[in-house]
């Protein structure tokens, strides 16, 4: 396989692909860095802030005015973990933490961009933005089918001067067109949702530097995301209900993203919930209807279901949208 992926619930993307030997295609950030010694600067957060003339600077430098926003400096490991915004000289000296920096608040349309780069030239371009729920956690990102030319102008400029050399694919992170974060991988998350042949370029892109994916055919997309309460212990679903969501008009995907295995404590999460699943889909509505189903049976499992006729009641109102799911969709194209 040429996609080397950590995570269990996302070997579904990749594991038919084929690949030529030697030819590893990273998806997660401590792989990335190891193998791509040159460009692992790009992971040091504070460097980043500060190619852009963002105010910036580590732990220990009191900043010249609040809000700040807080985070590690190099973190492998993402969920948004030991990030916080600071408002106040108070809160900065009770958070102080080694290994960490602030940087000036940024403002604006928190989106994350996958860009394939040959040769330090941006060739592709895809974009979602997250509907953000409390504390660090996400409804729902949007995929969008449309460009963003401000942004991907400005990050273009920003790749060609900093990784002249880089071949590969980037995801970033960008606040009001400002870079956050950059990743020496992409988003591994939603791929199905790129088109068909993607991934396949992604591997020629790397075993050959040629990008050859015809992206003809965009559609908007979506990622539903399922968190839980922290600290219970959760049981994956029943595997027949997940073949059954997926095979449900709309539904391109279904992810259970946690290890039933481990302690929870060993996942790296966000401080607002657990995450549980992922729905991939291209009907919005049919995304959150499975949603709701993958919700009642994982927290049953957890023993923290609703009551029965509301847990009822739920599961029959997800069923009801999920065979309308056809309908919508003819009702869009038309």
């Amino acid at each position: 396989m040429a996609i080397c992926e950590a995570d269990p619930w996302r070997l579904q993307y990749f594991a038919d692909v084929p690949c030529p030997d030697g030819v590893d295609v990273p998806t997660e950030d401590a792989d990335a860095w190891t193998w791509y010694p040159e460009h692992r600067w790009v992971y040091d957060k504070l460097a980043v802030a500060q190619s852009q003339g963002i105010a910036a600077a580590p732990h220990g430098v009191i900043p010249p005015a609040f809000p700040v926003f807080s985070k590690p400096i190099v973190n492998l490991r993402g969920m948004g973990t030991g990030s916080r915004e600071i408002g106040s000289a108070e809160a900065y000296r009770r958070y102080l933490s080694p290994g960490h920096f602030w940087m000036e608040l940024l403002r604006g349309k928190h989106v994350s961009t996958d860009v394939a780069v040959r040769g330090g030239q941006s060739v592709w371009w895809r974009h979602a933005t997250g509907i953000p729920r409390r504390g660090g956690t996400f409804d729902h990102w949007v995929l969008h089918a449309e460009a963003m030319p401000a942004l991907e102008a400005a990050c273009g400029v920003w790749i060609t001067a900093h990784l002249p050399r880089y071949t590969g694919m980037l995801n970033l992170e960008t606040i009001g067109g400002r870079i956050i974060e950059v990743h020496l991988r992409f988003a591994d998350q939603w791929p199905d949702l790129y088109g068909a042949g993607w991934v396949a370029a992604v591997v020629e892109l790397y075993a050959a530097g040629r990008w050859t994916f015809v992206d003809a055919d965009r559609r908007t997309g979506y990622s539903v995301v399922l968190f839980g309460p922290n600290g219970r212990r959760y049981r994956h679903p029943d595997a027949a209900l997940v073949d059954e969501l997926v095979a449900r008009p709309g539904i391109s995907s279904v992810q259970i993203t946690f290890h039933e295995d481990r302690e929870p404590r060993l996942h790296a999460m966000p401080p607002g919930g657990f995450r549980l699943a992922i729905v991939n889909c291209i009907d919005l509505a049919a995304g959150r209807a499975a949603r709701a189903m993958l919700r009642a049976a994982l927290l049953q499992t957890s023993g923290a279901a609703a009551s029965r006729p509301r847990d009822r009641h739920d599961r029959l109102a997800a069923l009801q949208v999920l065979q309308d799911a056809p309908r919508r969709q003819k009702e869009a194209s038309g």
